[in-house]
């Protein structure tokens, strides 16, 4: 009935949130990544001025 309709509904919205997350830690350890490489970068060209 309607009570079934909801808790698939639910679960399924749990699990898009779920993926949501994981997709979200992905991009900020990659945006990690690429300050720590720019961060890198900035400082040779310090170096070398």
């Amino acid at each position: 009935g309607q009570v079934n309709v909801a808790v698939n509904q639910l679960d399924q919205m749990t699990q898009q949130n779920a993926a949501l997350v994981e997709q979200s830690a992905a991009a900020a350890q990659s945006l990690r990544d690429q300050a720590g490489r720019l961060t890198e970068v900035v400082q040779v060209f310090r170096l070398a001025h």
